[in-house]
């Protein structure tokens, strides 16, 4: 099993015997955002609280995958000089001091790759970062990017959507390693796991609570559920059939209306 397998593995039990967090959470945080010492300074307080795991993203001028919010965020980011290796040795001091709270570095491939695969999962390990999420990697091309990974005892966490076809879902979730990130709905982030798209018609949407058992026929990984996550109920739906709880523009929103206080009172709306 893997370091960020066991860990959430060894959260689960403590959960179960102390009956204290019914999921886990994972928050998600912009490096550099709006600056580089106001980010780190952001991520000490999610971990002072006690969040779980800290999902942070290391800025692309591009990323598809996001929504309004983030993608501001990141372009303000970049408004700095900011490179992937004192992004590594900065979280690296975070982790050591505090090893209750776990990191996983999130970004895209291009700068990724302009760093450098295998170097990014060396300097990873280095610094106690347990996992790795590059959305616009797909696995059928990341051959040499899962050996690093293997080599250094890195976890690359795949993602898998609604509209992922049934085959290729079941693959991702079979070699899925640390945890497998479950897309609450089809889009970008931001918008309500509520809200319907105009490309999914009500006749091809499932369910949540099928999709995640879909998943879980497949998956011996943790699963974690994003995007779209905002109020209670929807973590509360989550309990029993996901192990962790992202939050990433709910967060990163009420930060930018009230700083860390907005964002700490949130997330002790939704998770305490």
């Amino acid at each position: 099993m893997s370091q960020l397998a066991a860990f959430i593995e060894e959260k689960k039990s403590v959960k179960v015997k102390r009956q204290q967090k019914p999921i886990l959470s994972m928050t998600h945080v912009v490096y550099g955002y709006p600056t580089v010492q106001d980010s780190l300074d952001w991520m000490k307080r999610l971990m002072q609280e006690g969040v779980d795991f800290i999902e942070v993203q290391f800025p692309f001028s591009d990323p598809v995958a996001d929504g309004p919010s983030i993608v501001a965020a990141c372009h303000k980011a970049l408004e700095q000089k900011l490179d992937v290796e004192t992004c590594l040795s900065q979280l690296g001091k975070l982790a050591k001091g505090f090893p209750e709270s776990r990191i996983v570095l999130m970004s895209y491939l291009n700068p990724m790759y302009r760093f450098g695969l295998d170097k990014l999962a060396k300097r990873a390990a280095e610094e106690n970062i347990l996992g790795l999420i590059l959305p616009d990697l797909p696995i059928e091309q990341a051959a040499t990017y899962q050996a690093a990974c293997k080599a250094h005892n890195i976890d690359p966490v795949w993602l898998v959507t609604p509209v992922t076809p049934p085959e290729r879902l079941a693959m991702l979730a079979s070699q899925a390693s640390g945890f497998l990130y479950c897309v609450a709905r089809s889009g970008v982030t931001g918008h309500s796991v509520h809200e319907n798209k105009s490309h999914e018609s009500k006749a091809k949407q499932t369910s949540l609570d099928d999709y995640l058992a879909q998943i879980k026929q497949h998956a011996s990984a943790p699963m974690g559920v994003g995007f779209g996550l905002r109020e209670r109920a929807q973590i509360e739906q989550l309990i029993g059939k996901a192990d962790i709880a992202i939050l990433g523009s709910a967060l990163l929103d009420a930060y930018n209306k009230g700083g860390q206080e907005e964002g700490i009172k949130l997330i002790k709306d939704l998770f305490h």
